[in-house]
């Protein structure tokens, strides 16, 4: 890994059938490996094997019993500079998936990391009812998001089937987030190895 990138972890919030997800994810990753300033981990629930939440990592009372991708996947959380939550709606409300997700680990390996939000919908508000509440999460994690929303209304007129963007919303968008939450991670991580975390 090259001098500088910052570790970012994206988590794809959904899993129903036709998601519209995969092209945001599919835009979000495409656009910032051109930049060559990240190392991306992708979680996707559809991907990996998050069932119904019944035992999260930190039940586990010997560590080394837990499943290991469970563990690894939470090696990766604890070592980012920055995440990223791509989210739409179910009724209004955060996914299930996104947040069963993120309920298999400890906030202690979200915390003292800045948070991105990025929330769409076919429809006209972009997702922004689930962006208020994935507010209130990220900070109870300890992964505070940065106060720019990268929402994307009509995300179907917004970006094809294989993540390209149709607008040029798309890039000024994800642009201004970027910025932000680059700008916030650099001063974490530069705090984090100075100072380390408070106990």
């Amino acid at each position: 890994m090259a001098a500088g990138k910052l570790k970012l972890v994206i988590f794809l919030g959904t899993t129903r059938e036709g998601r519209l997800g995969e092209r945001v994810a599919k835009f979000v990753r495409n656009s910032l490996e051109k930049k060559g300033k990240y190392e991306i981990t992708m979680m996707d629930p559809a991907e990996m094997e998050f069932s119904m939440l019944k035992k999260p990592l930190h039940f586990y009372k010997d560590r080394s019993q837990a499943p290991k991708w469970l563990s690894e996947a939470n090696e990766k959380i604890l070592t980012a500079d920055a995440l990223l939550l791509i989210s739409c709606e179910y009724n209004h409300c955060i996914p299930p998936a996104l947040s069963n997700m993120v309920d298999h680990f400890p906030g202690s390996s979200f915390a003292w990391k800045p948070s991105g939000l990025i929330t769409y919908s076919p429809g006209i508000y972009g997702g922004m009812r689930a962006a208020m509440q994935l507010r209130a999460l990220t900070g109870e994690l300890g992964c505070i998001s940065v106060s720019n929303i990268f929402g994307i209304p009509e995300v179907h007129k917004a970006i094809d089937e294989n993540g390209t963007a149709l607008n040029s919303h798309m890039d000024s968008g994800l642009e201004k987030l970027m910025k932000q939450l680059d700008w916030t991670a650099t001063a974490f991580k530069n705090m984090r190895s100075t100072n380390g975390v408070p106990s």
